[in-house]
């Protein structure tokens, strides 16, 4: 199985994901997080920061990944690592060959004809949020510095049975 992995990288107060603007296939002029190819001669981890940096010039200094989750797709054989971390602090982005964007977190991350991944992308986003408001890993990343600053509100949709994706 093909090993790939999507990195989702949060602002300091949860309110922004940063997205490339595809410049290829698959999904090409669509948002989607930055991401690639995990090599034969490296660990997942190592792949992840890779190509985090490659894409947009965030280092380990700037961030702090967690391996979340893993969507498999056997038809395709491919394995998808999904990463997410939230700045330490405020970077200054280098683009490869994508268009970077930061993004606000809200009902938008729904519409199929900007946004990849056939609603992925607002699934992720709301896991990790969810995780991350259990109180789970929010120490982690002394949020409660920012939690003042941090006003993430629920909003109502009609997806997937009103579940509130971005909490």
């Amino acid at each position: 199985m093909r090993k790939l992995n999507l990195i989702v990288v949060f602002n300091q107060t949860l309110t922004k994901a940063l997205f490339c603007i595809r410049a290829k296939e698959p999904y090409k002029g669509l948002y989607n997080f930055v991401g690639g190819k995990v090599e034969k001669n490296e660990t997942n981890d190592e792949a992840a920061y890779r190509e985090l940096f490659e894409e947009t010039g965030i280092s380990h200094d700037d961030i702090e990944l967690e391996h979340f989750m893993d969507l498999n797709y056997f038809k395709y054989e491919n394995n998808i690592q999904v990463y997410y971390g939230i700045l330490k602090h405020k970077v200054q982005l280098v683009e490869e060959k994508n268009k970077l964007e930061w993004v606000v977190i809200n009902q938008e991350l729904l519409n199929n004809e900007k946004f990849a991944g056939n609603y992925n992308i607002p699934h992720i986003i709301s896991q990790i949020k969810t995780y991350l408001k259990n109180g789970t890993a929010i120490d982690k990343y002394q949020l409660h510095d920012y939690n003042k600053d941090i006003r993430i509100k629920n909003k109502e949709y009609n997806f997937h049975n009103n579940v509130n994706l971005f909490m």
